[in-house]
């Protein structure tokens, strides 16, 4: 069984990618894994797909098509335009309808694994010490405050634990990201063209006072 300090360390880092990434981008990514899964919901989605390919083959030979010259073979392009034109307004309604619902169970899954657990793992494990500090190396404060609200003194409690874990994911995240940009700035000054004007270097004295003379 996973250690409840690991899990309180890996539901705030989960929650710290979920409000980086954002919501929509990872509803959008787990939506792109559930169609390739074999489902219902990704039959429709080839189904669908090859609709619209025979929807633009028609639509392609319908403009290519004379009204007046080539009647006969208009009206029938044009029946069945319209017919495959109903066909995916209706899928199109069924899929925005299957995505909308697999969004509302996504995002109530999500708040269950990331905020749900930051409030109910603290509320349940409130009087259990996450592990006790070594005896008298703190004051008297510092073990009270480390073992706030419920824990026994002289140990760290699941609220002080959590406070730290969220602090060195924070911590963490700005350092990548400071060396990110420190990385992706030193490879656009690599790419950039220098100046011609700094190339050439200093102007020689001698050319410098032909130029005043002549002026």
């Amino acid at each position: 069984m996973i250690s409840l300090l690991l899990l309180i360390f890996l539901v705030e880092l989960g929650a710290h990618l979920v409000n980086t990434i954002g919501a929509s981008t990872i509803n959008d990514l787990l939506w792109t894994l559930y169609l390739a899964l074999p489902t219902e919901t990704s039959k429709q989605e080839t189904e669908k797909k090859k609709l619209q390919k025979d929807f633009l083959t028609i639509r392609r030979d319908l403009n290519a098509t004379s009204s007046q010259d080539q009647f006969a073979k208009w009206a029938k392009l044009r029946r069945q335009h319209d017919k495959l034109m109903e066909q995916l307004e209706q899928m199109k309604t069924s899929h925005d309808a299957s995505k909308a619902k697999f969004d509302s169970y996504v995002n109530i899954l999500r708040w269950l694994a990331t905020t749900g657990l930051k409030f109910i793992l603290p509320f349940w494990y409130a009087k259990q010490p996450m592990f006790w500090l070594p005896h008298g190396w703190f004051p008297y404060y510092a073990e009270w405050i480390l073992s706030f609200p419920r824990a026994p003194l002289g140990s760290v409690s699941i609220a002080s634990w959590q406070t730290a874990c969220t602090g060195v994911v924070m911590l963490l995240s700005d350092t990548i990201a400071a060396f990110l940009g420190l990385a992706l700035g030193a490879k656009v000054a690599q790419k950039q063209p220098a100046n011609p004007a700094t190339e050439k270097g200093p102007i020689p004295k001698s050319q410098e006072a032909r130029s005043k003379k002549d002026s």
